[in-house]
């Protein structure tokens, strides 16, 4: 079985960074998608502009699979300390694979008003199996893994960063 490596995290989103960078607005916002946008989202906002409003976006109840997977124990609370509507929203994730998260992310910030537009950054873009027609306008690399393997951003106890290849079970 073939051995993939994946790239430096921090890597990523220093990247990220500088090509985000120039295309901010003062109506630009910063949310991260639970748990692993929101853990990149916090290393951009410090490399963006900490004066930038920023949160957290749960969509656990937003999920075509709810059904399917139930109500995980670790639910993290939505947190938007600004008004969605009217907002360019800069949304955050770890992994883009099928599209369906980002989906469930869009009809969630809609509860909350209508933003003027919503851009999509990820650390890695799985390619391939794409199941909506969602794409990001900012992408730190791109990857191809075989489908019994996810990508995780996981975040050790001092806080670092980074991508672990896992089995799916």
């Amino acid at each position: 079985m073939p051995t993939h490596t994946l790239p430096d995290a921090n890597t990523l989103i220093n990247q990220l960074a500088a090509a985000i960078q120039p295309t901010l607005t003062p109506n630009t916002v910063l949310v991260g998608m639970h748990t692993g946008g929101v853990w990149a989202a916090q290393q951009l906002h410090g490399l963006l502009d900490v004066s930038m409003p920023h949160g957290d976006l749960d969509i656990s109840f937003y999920r075509d699979d709810f059904d399917k997977i139930g109500l995980h124990a670790a639910l993290k609370p939505t947190r938007l300390p600004f008004e969605v509507e009217g907002r360019d929203i800069l949304l955050v994730d770890d992994v883009l694979y099928t599209g369906r998260s980002v989906r469930a992310a869009m009809n969630a910030l809609f509860d909350y008003g209508r933003p003027a537009r919503i851009r999509l950054a990820v650390l890695v873009d799985r390619i391939g199996d794409r199941e909506l027609p969602i794409m990001a306008e900012f992408v730190g690399a791109t990857a191809s893994v075989p489908r019994h393997q996810h990508i995780h951003l996981i975040r050790d106890d001092a806080g670092q960063l980074s991508l672990k290849l896992v089995e799916v079970q």
